[in-house]
């Protein structure tokens, strides 16, 4: 739907991620499989947390509501997705652009905050065990949760407001598979200088602050890992420090590669493939990378087995 200078767009068309009609049946079956085991593996992670007496600690109910959290954050992006690959129609109601952005902004800050609180958890585990308990109490646990997904919201209700004041009347077709700030403000026929700027200094404190502490919290971990004297022990720490270095290496080095710079810089195909990694990918490994990997998760899922079918 395309509008005049003199006429603000009411509909977006959101362009997908591949460009061969004839493959658009192997993609949504693709993005319906990777969906419906997201889906799975973090409500199990969810279900045994809750469940399973043995798994009433910080760190699980850190993961939990990470768990939530990703169900959450891949539902705002990839059922949409699937559904105009399927029907054909990839427009999308101006509103409903706005919706899908707060939520999606919403979620992403939200899961650096927690990121970043489950690192200084596990910081506090390796390398103040004395203190452990201490600080993470129940109630500062619930708050500190709490605070993670208020602020997530809060930030990024300021971002979507200035977009929402913003005029569109050229060109109605976003160059991307959701609808995100970069695009949106490539669209705009007002001076959107302001709102840049705001939203780059936002997301620079937000990627770049929680991404620090996640970082120096995983750099006292590996300093402290490498003087454990048993070498199996030293194995079995470097081998789970490795694989969550290695999921959050990846979310926020993309994160930060297609937010923190101006925003409308020019369109990339590289960008959009790079936000699979954080929208997609991410959702889908968090699971098992935190948890399913985790003796203790596994064994609390047989016992909840044995107790299933002893019923």
């Amino acid at each position: 739907m395309q509008k005049n200078n003199n006429s603000q767009v009411m509909f977006f068309t959101l362009l997908q991620l591949w460009n061969f009609p004839n493959g658009q049946f192997v993609f949504s079956l693709a993005f319906t499989f990777i969906y419906i085991l997201t889906l799975g593996g973090n409500l199990i992670i969810i279900v045994v947390c809750r469940v399973e007496k043995s798994l009433n600690t910080p760190m699980y109910f850190f993961l939990s509501h990470l768990a939530a959290l990703e169900i959450c954050y891949i539902s705002v992006t990839v059922p949409k997705m699937i559904q105009h690959s399927v029907s054909g129609d990839n427009t999308i109601p101006f509103a409903a652009c706005l919706t899908q952005l707060y939520f999606f902004g919403s979620l992403g800050s939200t899961e650096c905050f927690l990121l970043s609180l489950m690192a200084y958890d596990r910081y506090l585990a390796v390398c103040r065990p004395l203190h452990y308990y201490l600080v993470m109490t129940s109630k500062f646990c619930r708050v500190s949760v709490g605070s993670c997904w208020s602020s997530g919201f809060l930030s990024a209700m300021c971002s979507v407001l200035f977009i929402s004041t913003l005029k569109f009347c050229a060109s109605n077709q976003i160059q991307h598979f959701f609808c995100d700030i970069s695009p949106l403000l490539r669209l705009s026929c007002t001076n959107v200088q302001h709102t840049e700027t705001l939203i780059f200094y936002l997301a620079s404190v937000i990627l770049l602050g929680s991404c620090l502490v996640t970082v120096l919290s995983y750099f006292k971990i590996l300093s402290a890992v490498l003087v454990i004297s048993s070498r199996a022990r030293r194995g079995r720490a470097s081998s789970t420090f490795a694989s969550h270095l290695t999921v959050v290496t990846v979310y926020y080095s993309t994160m930060i590669f297609v937010y923190v710079r101006p925003t409308t810089a020019n369109a990339s195909s590289f960008s959009n493939t790079l936000s699979v990694l954080y929208t997609v990918l991410t959702p889908l490994l968090n699971p098992y990378i935190y948890a399913l990997r985790n003796k203790d998760v596994l064994k609390a899922l047989v016992k909840i087995k044995n107790r299933f079918f002893h019923m």
